[in-house]
C-alpha cells in the first residue's frame, strides 16, 4: 500500500491541480468549538475584517491551537484541520512542529513537509515572521513539485493565522535574513480557502472519541444548496452504512461555514464505527465524487 505522502505527491503532480498564487487572501471559516480543547469559537466568519474565527485557547499549562494537515480529495490533495493542544509557552511553534512532523490524529492526514521544524516564530501587529531550520529549506527538496510547494506554504499560512487570529502575510526568514520557502517568494498570504482547503472538515467527534447516547458532531463546509450528508459505518471507512442523515451549513459556494447536528446512536450496537461527513454530489459523481472527511469512533 502507498503511503498518504507517495499519494499525495502523486496527486499534485497534475498540472490541472496548479494553486492559486501565494499572495491572494480570502475569508476565514468559523467553527462551533475546537474538539477536545476549551477555546469559544466564532459562529459567524468575518469578511474583510482580517480576524480568523478559529482562536487559539490558552490556560497555565496548555493552549488548543488550529493546526493544517494535508488529506486527498477526489479534486486532488487540500489542507485538513484538527484542533490540538500544546504547552502555552510558544503554542505558535508547537503548532508547526506537529504540522511538519505530519503528527495528525487522524492517520487520513499527512505534511508536505521533508522533516525537522521551524527555528522561531514571532507574531507582531501587521506580520507574523517565521525562521526556517536552515539553508536547505530556501529551495524545494528533490521531488517536490512547485505546486506541492505552494500548498505547503498554506499549511504554514494557515496555521499561523489560525493561531495568531488575524489574516497577517507571513515573512520568511534566515538568520535574521529574508529569505525564501522551497523557492517561492520570501513573503506568503493565505490563498482562498475555497481553493485550498478541503470543502468539509469534521472539528467533533475527533479522531479516536467515544460517544454514546446522541452526541452533537460539528465541522466547517461548503456544500452545494448548504447540506453536508453525514454517515455512520461499520467496519471502517468503507463499510455498510448503518446510521444517516444531514445538517444544513450556515452558508455555500464562497467559502466554508460552519454546520452542526446531533447525531442519535442510541440503536447502534456498542463497538468501534466510522463518522463521516462529506460534501453534497448532485452531479452523481461525475465530478470525481464528494469530498469526504472521516473520524473513527467508539459507540459504548
Amino acid at each position: 500500500m502507498t503511503s498518504p505522502r507517495t499519494r499525495l505527491a502523486a496527486a499534485l503532480s497534475l498540472p490541472a491541480l496548479a494553486l492559486a498564487a501565494l499572495t491572494a487572501c480570502g475569508d476565514d471559516d468559523g467553527d462551533p468549538k475546537p474538539a477536545g480543547g476549551t477555546a469559544t469559537e466564532g459562529t459567524a466568519e468575518p469578511s474583510g475584517s482580517g480576524e480568523p474565527s478559529e482562536p487559539a485557547s490558552e490556560t497555565p499549562e496548555a493552549a488548543t491551537v488550529p493546526v493544517y494537515f494535508v488529506g486527498d480529495t477526489p479534486q486532488g490533495p487540500r489542507l485538513y484541520r484538527e484542533f490540538r493542544q500544546v504547552e502555552s509557552d510558544d503554542p505558535a511553534l508547537a503548532a508547526l512542529a506537529l504540522m511538519t512532523s505530519g503528527d495528525a490524529l487522524d492517520p487520513d492526514y499527512d505534511t508536505l513537509y521533508p522533516g525537522g521544524s521551524f527555528a522561531s516564530v514571532e507574531i507582531g501587529d501587521d506580520m507574523i515572521t517565521v525562521g526556517l531550520p536552515d539553508e536547505s529549506w530556501t529551495t524545494a527538496p528533490e521531488g517536490m513539485s512547485e505546486a506541492e510547494a505552494r500548498l505547503a506554504a498554506q499549511q504554514m499560512v494557515y496555521t499561523l493565522q489560525g493561531v495568531a487570529q488575524e489574516r497577517l502575510p507571513v515573512s520568511i526568514t534566515l538568520d535574521g535574513a529574508p529569505a525564501d520557502l522551497f523557492g517561492l517568494a520570501g513573503e506568503v498570504g493565505n490563498d482562498p480557502e475555497i481553493d485550498v482547503r478541503a470543502l468539509v472538515n469534521i472539528t467533533t467527534p475527533a479522531e479516536g472519541a467515544t460517544v454514546s447516547g446522541t452526541f452533537t458532531a460539528d465541522g466547517v463546509s461548503s456544500s452545494f444548496e448548504a447540506t453536508t450528508p453525514w454517515e455512520i459505518r461499520k467496519g471502517g471507512a468503507d463499510g455498510k452504512v448503518v446510521a444517516k442523515g444531514f445538517a444544513t451549513a450556515e452558508g455555500w459556494m464562497d467559502k466554508l461555514y460552519p454546520w452542526q447536528t446531533d447525531v442519535d446512536v442510541s440503536d447502534l450496537a456498542p463497538g468501534d464505527y466510522t463518522f463521516v461527513a462529506l460534501t453534497d454530489d448532485p452531479s452523481g459523481g461525475e465530478g470525481g465524487g464528494p469530498m469526504v472527511d472521516t473520524k473513527s469512533i467508539t459507540v459504548q
